[in-house]
């Protein structure tokens, strides 16, 4: 506890937008100081999309203004108002010209932002109190000892767990519907007549605040990828718990049943937009969650679209965020495979002739958004199969998305798109050929490459570069329990097929600019 009178800076960072932020908590509207602050370096770390720094200064100066409403100082630094790069430095010129007796915060959601400023603090010789996230349905510390003496951890046998400590789709011990998961229920493709009349997502019309921070953006950051055009997220609490209300009365009873589906020029289709909301903490993952399954239980949407949502927030939100915090700093550099291929330019223009790279590319330069599929099984395959550097590819993600915070990027990109972690996220790569594209959308349909073909002048170069992967990657995999049936197509292949399935490969590798 503070000593009586003692007055205190809480740090607020940019993703701990909630009144329920436990270091607000824990302090005295009447003597403390909220500190919060918009640095270049936030949004220069990786080029960022213009969308996602927009989201971010957003929210946080719309947060700023419901601190003063309810009553805090806020000691607040926008963009253009200080010369200082990194919050750190920041920080250290506000305790030069603050008298305070500490700090207190809520623990960082990024390594290398709490080991900055924790080295500040110790700097300055103040006190510093770090919060547990009570955001988070699991602690760190829970999930540590969950993951103590597990050789291979796994998120369903951690889902299950947190689905019997919450109570979310249980009937007493037992998971409600009589299963776990219902995965297999959720893979449909939209067939040829595609995905019909789509309800649209609520959007959020920039408000006066918005529209500074657009301009703001625009000056600040004029190199920067993607468009503002379409600016429309959610930057309060209240817009948040409006779009997930949307999301559950529009789209959520179809959501499950084609959550894996891809249809071209139709980013959205009944995804929820509400993982930027959660991530910035404007949105309760439990409310989230308890909502989802009050919708089941009214009979409003299926069992397998509302476990599908849950385990998505229940499930694999809260154990990305445990394993990276288990395995860093030194997770980021990992590359199990040894992948030195450079990110193809394309990634950040859209301009390759790849329908599915590029509606998905297009999608994400304009929004700052793809939903799970396009990013694993379309940016993310790609990635895989072409060889590109893990940091290159994560350090995309990380810019590109107005979601992306590095906690739920990096182990979702390391170790689940790219394997660059041996295993220890997912227990296999997730490869596939063209086939699984032309199988879950229409990108296909009206593209030059053909999916079905690996050599010749229509060869998909997805498909190229699968058979490649395995050729290249053949001992490795050839005992694996889940690959061994791939390996084994592989080597019924003739050796002069192989050849020539390497040197397409090869030939794409070297200039992937051209297809």
């Amino acid at each position: 506890m503070s000593p009586q009178g003692a007055h205190r800076l809480v740090i607020v960072l940019g993703d701990q937008l909630s009144l329920q932020n436990p270091a607000l908590q824990a302090a005295d509207p009447a003597r403390d100081t909220v500190w919060m602050c918009e640095c270049l370096a936030e949004g220069n770390k990786v080029w960022s999309h213009k969308a996602r720094i927009a989201v971010f200064l957003s929210a946080m100066r719309h947060f700023a203004d419901q601190l003063r409403e309810s009553g805090w100082r806020v000691h607040y630094l926008p963009l253009g108002s200080h010369t200082h790069d990194t919050l750190d430095d920041a920080l250290a010129a506000t305790l030069s010209e603050m008298a305070v007796d500490g700090l207190r915060m809520t623990e960082a959601g990024e390594y290398d932002i709490q080991q900055a400023l924790d080295a500040c603090a110790s700097a300055r010789g103040l006190p510093l109190e770090v919060h547990a996230d009570t955001h988070f349905l699991c602690t760190r510390d829970a999930f540590s000892q969950w993951l103590e003496g597990r050789k291979q951890p796994r998120m369903e046998h951690f889902y299950r767990r947190m689905r019997q400590q919450t109570g979310l789709l249980m009937e007493g011990k037992e998971p409600a519907g009589g299963q776990w998961n219902f995965d297999a229920d959720n893979r449909d493709s939209f067939g040829r007549d595609g995905p019909g009349t789509l309800p649209a997502p609520l959007s959020f019309a920039p408000d006066a605040c918005t529209q500074q921070v657009i301009k703001d953006v625009e000056r600040h950051f004029p190199d920067h990828p993607g468009s503002l055009e379409h600016f429309d997220w959610p930057v309060t609490a209240k817009q948040a718990e409006a779009a997930l209300e949307d999301f559950i009365t529009h789209r959520l009873p179809r959501f499950g049943q084609f959550q894996d589906a891809m249809w071209t020029g139709e980013p959205w289709l009944f995804h929820a937009r509400l993982s930027c909301a959660l991530n910035l903490k404007l949105l309760d993952p439990m409310r989230a969650c308890a909502d989802a399954e009050a919708a089941w239980r009214d009979g409003h949407a299926p069992i397998a679209a509302v476990e599908g949502f849950i385990r998505q927030i229940l499930g694999w939100r809260e154990y990305v965020r445990g394993l990276y915090w288990a395995r860093m700093p030194d997770y980021r550099d990992e590359n199990a495979l040894e992948a030195q291929q450079p990110l193809p330019a394309f990634f950040w223009n859209g301009q390759t002739g790849m329908a599915c790279l590029a509606d998905t590319l297009d999608g994400t330069l304009r929004y700052g958004y793809a939903h799970h599929i396009q990013r694993l099984m379309v940016t993310g395959l790609y990635a895989l199969l072409l060889g590109v550097q893990p940091r290159a590819i994560n350090d995309w993600y990380l810019a590109i998305y107005v979601d992306a915070v590095e906690w739920v990027e990096l182990p979702n990109v390391i170790g689940m798109s790219q394997w660059a972690d041996g295993g220890v996220m997912a227990s296999k790569p997730y490869v596939a050929s063209g086939k699984y594209i032309d199988r879950m959308s229409n990108y296909c349909r009206n593209c030059r490459y053909r999916p079905d073909q690996a050599t010749g002048p229509k060869a998909c170069p997805f498909t190229s570069l699968y058979w490649d992967f395995l050729d290249r990657h053949e001992d490795r995999f050839a005992g694996h329990p889940r690959l061994k049936m791939q390996i084994n197509n592989l080597r019924r292949k003739s050796s002069e097929a192989r050849a020539a399935i390497r040197d397409a490969a090869a030939a794409h590798r070297q200039d992937p600019g051209a297809a």
